[in-house]
């Protein structure tokens, strides 16, 4: 009878322990598809994070810069691709203690197992009499077997059990606040990056639509004095036209004193006068002309340019990137 309460006891144990252990180990199963759900959602994020990156290449001229977004960007990345360091990490030490947790329950259902036969069969010993019908003589009953225990092996062997049994349910515990801990603080970094991303584009966005605003001022002034200057050359034009007696006046005059004979064609201060006023008026009048008209169209283009590097940066940064960006959510699992 005492041996058959040993039993009992030793089974009531196991089964707590096996109890738990199960316990735990379907806790870890949960974790383990949080863990699975985490890591999966970092990737649309750094997808996205990866894609702006080389879009952003495709800005031109003064705007192709490394810029805050850029280098921030690159840091959101960063943050991500150690989130799914970790994540994976803790993913596999969590399917290691899964594994560990299977077998710490199995030796207990052995255990549980032997322990139940064991008690079958003292029960049926307890009410074994000389009228039972299946009673009998056995030479080997009395022969004591080499894989025959102590008392103290065989309460060892239990009490092991349930230590590691309990050692792995108290490292499930540990694992589980780790998990949790992982979950929270990598939820909570790739949440500040995306924050800090955001920020920057909006600040450059607005860097950009204030440049872009002072060169359509510039451009609208230029256009101005263009408009003013067309009207500067259609005087010019005038003017020339006005001038042609004189140039004609003097070309003539010049002519006729070209006609002088021998000696006589002197190139006296008449005729460099003559050459003097010719060549001033031709001289003048083209090249103030030719310079305004460069100098307005050149910086008309220049400006033009740059306004569409600006409508390209924004485009990209505005547009492209951040609608991009409003499709990924950071979430908690």
């Amino acid at each position: 009878e005492q041996r058959r309460e040993e039993i009992k006891f030793w089974k009531q144990e196991l089964d707590n322990k096996l109890a738990q252990i199960v316990h735990e180990t379907e806790v870890l199963l949960t974790f383990k598809t949080r863990l699975e759900k985490s890591l999966e959602g970092c990737k649309e994020p750094l997808a996205i994070a990866q894609k702006c990156l080389l879009t952003r290449q495709r800005r031109v001229g003064i705007d192709l810069v490394h810029d805050e977004v850029e280098r921030e960007l690159m840091k959101e990345v960063e943050v991500l691709q150690e989130a799914m360091a970790l994540l994976k990490r803790t993913l596999e030490q969590t399917n290691e203690q899964i594994r560990i947790n299977r077998s710490s329950k199995y030796n207990l259902e052995m255990d549980l197992k032997d322990k139940f036969t064991a008690l079958t069969i003292d029960d049926y010993c307890a009410n074994v009499a000389s009228y039972t019908p299946d009673i009998r003589y056995t030479d080997n009953a009395v022969k004591i077997e080499g894989n025959f225990v102590s008392p103290e092996e065989w309460v060892d062997f239990s009490n092991i059990n349930i230590k590691k049994a309990d050692k792995q349910r108290n490292n499930s515990l540990a694992l589980q606040a780790l998990i949790d801990s992982i979950l929270s603080q990598t939820a909570n970094d790739m949440r500040k990056q995306r924050e800090v991303v955001d920020v920057a584009f909006k600040n450059r966005v607005k860097e950009v639509k204030d440049a872009k605003h002072n060169l359509e001022t510039l451009l609208a002034m230029v256009m101005d004095e263009t408009a003013s200057q067309e009207k500067n050359i259609a005087a010019l034009k005038k003017a020339i036209a006005d001038k042609e007696g004189p140039i004609k006046v003097a070309q003539t005059v010049l002519e006729a004193r070209n006609q002088r004979p021998n000696v006589e064609l002197c190139y006296d201060t008449v005729q460099y006068r003559l050459i003097s006023e010719v060549q001033e008026i031709k001289t003048n009048i083209q090249r103030q002309a030719e310079t305004e008209l460069k100098g307005l169209s050149r910086r008309q283009l220049s400006l033009e340019e740059e306004i569409q590097v600006k409508e390209n940066t924004l485009h990209i940064d505005e547009v492209l990137c951040m609608q991009m960006r409003e499709s990924a959510h950071i979430n908690n699992f």
